[in-house]
């Protein structure tokens, strides 16, 4: 009752006083740490625990992550969520309750962030060190991301359009991790990628950080944590890509590999388009189970924020720079091929001519 009587009178329109707001930090933090994970015998392995995670309705249960039990466990650890995913990468979600103002929660949301981002790298090894036989091609680790949320618990007597109105400003430093107030224009730029359902709800998603008032958060969590999973492969794809077209830039003062030219057995050693078309198919797979295992039939709100959530992230333009790499790729990798097609024809007129010779001589020495 002391709580709810802190918001009321805090919150009204002429109050000068910061009001204190409850809630919790939502930390995501994903890490890529192979190529795949062999899920199959992971599940025989005794000594480890797994099992499918639980996921909400809005996500289909197939290919879906494990959960695994945190080998470095604690009681003060906020570690709420650890999760395998089969192509390769490791998944931890972290709750940390709060109770102060916004302005107050500003110096807390950098200082938490910076905590858990720490925490979460020993967390994530802990992991890996448990489960490296099992990876394909493990490494610790490609690539990470991180994405957090801010979620503030619903007082009946506030309305979105009120927290919006009388807080925005603290809540767009808050989302951009800053200590001091950002200017009104980028203050309107924030707040206008925000969305509620009801009166009462409020959510603003930004690049890095998200803000929720809504009673049904727990089912926007998983799109958050999800998304983050996203954008954590799409960047290792796109950086994938950075190297294989570096690496085909650098061959153009390099010699291919003499038995690249032999016939029938040269695209052993040398099929640049082979190579690109099994790229292709990993990316495929990955990017579509990633984009078919969430579903919305008849749930337009959830739809929407999800979008935003996209969109934020930047993903599409991810997805659009992995596709125009490919290309680029696919034409550089296609001139390779045709050339080393040209030498393997000119090597097998060679050889047909040498042959003729050699017929030749031998019957004119009989």
């Amino acid at each position: 009752m002391k709580h709810e009587q802190i918001h009321q009178e805090a919150l009204e329109p002429n109050s000068t006083q910061h009001p204190v707001f409850s809630g919790n930090i939502y930390i995501f933090s994903a890490f890529d740490i192979g190529f795949d994970i062999d899920f199959k015998s992971l599940k025989h392995y005794k000594e480890i625990k797994t099992e499918h995670a639980h996921v909400s309705k809005f996500f289909k249960h197939y290919h879906l992550p494990l959960e695994i039990e945190l080998p470095t466990q604690h009681e003060a650890s906020r570690c709420i969520s650890s999760k395998l995913h089969q192509f390769g990468a490791i998944s931890l979600t972290y709750k940390i309750p709060f109770m102060e103002t916004l302005p107050d929660l500003r110096t807390t949301l950098l200082r938490t962030d910076e905590k858990y981002q720490k925490q979460s790298v020993n967390d994530a090894y802990a992991i890996y060190k448990n489960i490296k036989p099992f990876i394909v091609k493990p490494n610790f680790y490609h690539m990470r991301s991180t994405y957090a949320v801010v979620q503030l618990n619903i007082n009946k007597n506030v309305t979105g359009a009120h927290l919006k109105e009388a807080h925005g400003h603290d809540i767009a430093t808050l989302l951009r991790f800053e200590t001091e107030s950002l200017s009104d224009f980028q203050k309107e730029i924030i707040i206008a990628s925000s969305i509620g359902y009801f009166k009462k709800d409020l959510i603003i998603i930004d690049t890095e950080a998200a803000f929720i008032y809504d009673p049904q958060y727990k089912e926007l969590i998983d799109f958050f944590e999800f998304g983050n999973i996203q954008q954590l492969e799409l960047h290792y794809f796109d950086k994938l890509l950075d190297k294989q077209l570096a690496t085909l830039y650098e061959r153009k003062t390099q010699s291919l590999p003499i038995l690249s030219y032999m016939p029938f057995i040269g695209s052993r050693y040398f099929d640049p388009v082979g190579d690109l078309n099994k790229l292709k198919v990993d990316i495929s797979v990955i990017t579509e189970r990633l984009e078919s295992s969430i579903k919305f039939s008849g749930e337009s709100y959830f739809s929407e924020i999800y979008n935003l959530i996209i969109k934020q992230l930047d993903l599409r333009s991810w997805q659009k720079s992995i596709d125009k790499k490919i290309n680029i790729l696919k034409e550089i990798r296609y001139v390779y091929q045709n050339k080393v097609d040209a030498n393997r024809e000119d090597l097998i007129s060679i050889l047909i001519t040498v042959l003729i010779l050699i017929e030749v001589c031998l019957a004119l020495f009989k």
